[in-house]
Order: structure tokens, then sequence, then C-alpha cells
């Protein structure tokens, strides 16, 4: 069973605390696929060099993408992508998580057990929410996530049998999203066919969370005057905890370490 598409006049807030998940289609263009694709190749080929083989529990998921190329920062000045998570959550969410998640050929990845990508749950209240963007179209042979529509309140794990027996798969083209409370419990299929199967993952949460890698420390030796003050707030550099006492104190709103708009 495929997953319900959703279209842009549509509550995604209200999708998200019933459904749990759902579908944009044609959010990328081919010009950003092809590029995101040719950039995630390099990046995956790159932390493979760093672990030093492929013999790693997390081969093909790089863990940060947004430190390997401009089409991962950019992207979030796409706001078909962006708004699904403005209104889902608040206009002042950001990165938790930038990974990837592509399938080797013949093989499947870490996200093949069925799990939730957040371990808290507050009744009535999204803490984090996610994004799988498919590089490649999702397709039965090449690993389509599976997920369990309304379990976003379940606290115990479906059995197998169960979750196999009622979940829905992300069956779509290259471009589309499926955007999920990180609560949903959900699974990586299984690529059976001899070609790479790419997309990216979002996890994105409130602007007072710790990030899962702090970022703006991470990158703070690249140069990032190009990008928008969108794509900077969406990784944190606009929810940083002052160092001292003059960062605390300063009155140029503009030179605050954090500036996020109060929810």
């Amino acid at each position: 069973m495929e997953p319900a598409r959703a279209t842009q006049a549509m509550n995604y807030k209200q999708l998200l605390e019933t459904e749990g998940v759902f579908v944009l289609e044609n959010v990328l263009s081919k010009s950003e696929i092809t590029q995101l694709k040719s950039d995630l190749q390099k990046a995956i080929a790159q932390e493979e060099r760093y672990h030093g083989s492929k013999q790693y529990g997390d081969y093909a998921m790089v863990l940060m993408c947004a430190q390997y190329g401009r089409s991962f920062i950019e992207i979030f000045d796409n706001e078909r992508l962006m708004r699904p998570f403005n209104e889902g959550m608040s206009p002042g969410c950001i990165v938790y998580a930038y990974t990837s998640s592509s399938m080797p050929p013949e093989s499947g990845n870490y996200s093949v057990r069925v799990h939730v990508d957040c371990p808290r749950m507050i009744p009535g209240y999204i803490t984090n929410m996610g994004a799988t963007i498919a590089l490649d179209d999702f397709t039965e042979d090449n690993g389509a996530t599976w997920y369990l529509p309304r379990s976003q309140e379940r606290l115990d794990a479906p059995s197998e049998e169960y979750f196999y027996a009622n979940a829905k798969r992300f069956i779509a083209p290259a471009g589309s999203v499926l955007f999920f409370n990180a609560r949903i419990w959900h699974a990586g299929g299984q690529n059976q066919t001899p070609n790479w199967r790419h997309a990216l993952t979002i996890n994105m949460c409130r602007p007072y969370m710790k990030q899962r890698l702090d970022i703006p420390r991470m990158m703070a030796g690249k140069d990032l005057s190009w990008a928008s003050e969108t794509a900077l707030q969406k990784l944190g550099f606009h929810s940083q905890v002052p160092a001292s006492y003059e960062e605390y104190y300063v009155t140029d709103r503009n030179q605050r370490k954090y500036k996020q708009p109060v929810e």
C-alpha cells in the first residue's frame, strides 16, 4: 500500500498529529536531484576513506551532510521542503540530524530494523520531525521505507509480524519527500537491485534542544558567507548558547548567539 499524498492546501500539522506521516511529490527539481546525488556519492566515498573500509555499521550513511557541499545547505532555501517543518513544528525549528539514507546495491542499511527516530514522547507535542528525501525512485525492489501510520503515540515496539502486516510503504518518484512525526515506527527495506538507491534524511528539533552534533562549532572553519539566513537558522547558527558575558549582553540583535522566535 502506498502513503497518502498531501497537497499545498493541506494542514501539515494536523496530518502529523493524526496520521503521523504524509508525502509530497515534486519537492526537488531535476537539477537539484542531479547535484545532490553527485555530491552525496562523493561524501559517501569520503566517509569510507575516513573509516578506512566499508566494514562499519553506518556504511553509506553520511553522518552530517551539510559539511560536504553547497547543495546540502542550499536545500534549506527550498520553500516547499521547509514549509511542512515550519508549519508542523515552528519556524524556529533547527536540524537535529542531517544524514544520508542510501541503500547499497543488493543490501540494506542501518535503518532496516523497526524503530523510531525520537525516543521521547510528549502527548500532543512534537519534539522532532523527519523528512526522507528521495534522490532516486523509491520502489518495492530497491528498499522503499516501511512505516506504521498513527503509531506516533505507541511506546512499545510492534512485533515484526504486526508491523509488516499493517505498514505502508513510501513508494514514490525521485524528488518526493516522506514527512513524518519522528515518533512513527518505521523501517528501511532491502535493496534487491544492482544499483544504489540514494536518499537524504533531515530530522528537525525545537530550537532550544541540543543537536546530535554541534553543527555551528563543527563548521566553524568553513566559509559560509554565501549561505542564506534561512539556511544558517535551520543549521542552528541562531540557536547557540552564549559563551561569555560579552556574548550574553550584546545589544545588537544581529550579533546575538540565540535569536529564535519565542514558541
